[in-house]
């Protein structure tokens, strides 16, 4: 699939909205005069594509468009989902989508939160300067790494992100329960799991302590 970037005299695609309802999403947009189809591109949990490969984009005409007042696509599961409509100029040499760097093509949505559980255990001797602590993260739907933070504290519990000292993770949360290995902290230290961003990933997820 070929792609150019959209130019000030290019044909764009302009108020992309959506709506949902019973487990259906719907899109809708304002076509450009002389665009008679777009391709649309679905990311499921995930960051989205620039020049996604054709078989990860649908076609779809206007005409289809106007028959059914719009795109409809089922929703299954929840999580967050990404949608990009590129315009499709027809020209000698076949078809070229056009890459919107205002992003207006582009919209995001949660379909409800998803839940992650985690709980902490430790062991460790009265009498040693060290005890090992195991994350255990259950969650409902996969994970990127980056969403989840581990902060660690001595004496108390941690109550926020910048409340401690701050360790990422470095490998993707799998559907279902995911038992990470146990890690050596001090005999009076604690810790707690915490959003990386509690702005972004808080509309789509649910932090569960168990």
């Amino acid at each position: 699939m070929h792609y150019i970037e959209a130019g000030s005299d290019t044909p764009i695609i302009r108020e992309l909205t959506h709506h949902i309802d019973e487990g259906q999403c719907t899109l809708r947009w304002l076509w450009p005069a002389g665009i008679q189809a777009v391709y649309i591109h679905k990311t499921v949990d995930g960051s989205p594509l620039d020049r996604p490969s054709g078989a990860e984009l649908k076609l779809y005409t206007r005409d289809e468009y106007k028959a059914n007042n719009g795109y409809h696509d089922r929703i299954e599961g929840i999580g967050r989902l990404v949608y990009t409509v590129y315009a499709c100029l027809l020209q000698e040499d076949g078809q070229t989508l056009l890459i919107q760097p205002n992003g207006e093509n582009r919209i995001a949505l949660s379909t409800g939160r998803a839940r992650i559980y985690y709980s902490i255990r430790y062991k460790g001797g009265w009498f040693k300067k060290f005890k090992a602590a195991q994350i255990q993260v259950t969650t409902e739907v996969p994970l990127p790494a980056d969403v989840l933070c581990y902060v660690k504290k001595q004496g108390v519990y941690p109550v926020s992100q910048d409340d401690g000292t701050v360790y990422p993770f470095v490998e993707p949360f799998t559907p279902g329960r995911n038992v990470l290995p146990e890690i050596e902290i001090g005999k009076d230290d604690y810790i707690r799991l915490f959003f990386t961003d509690r702005q972004q990933y808080g509309q789509l997820y649910e932090l569960i302590p168990e």
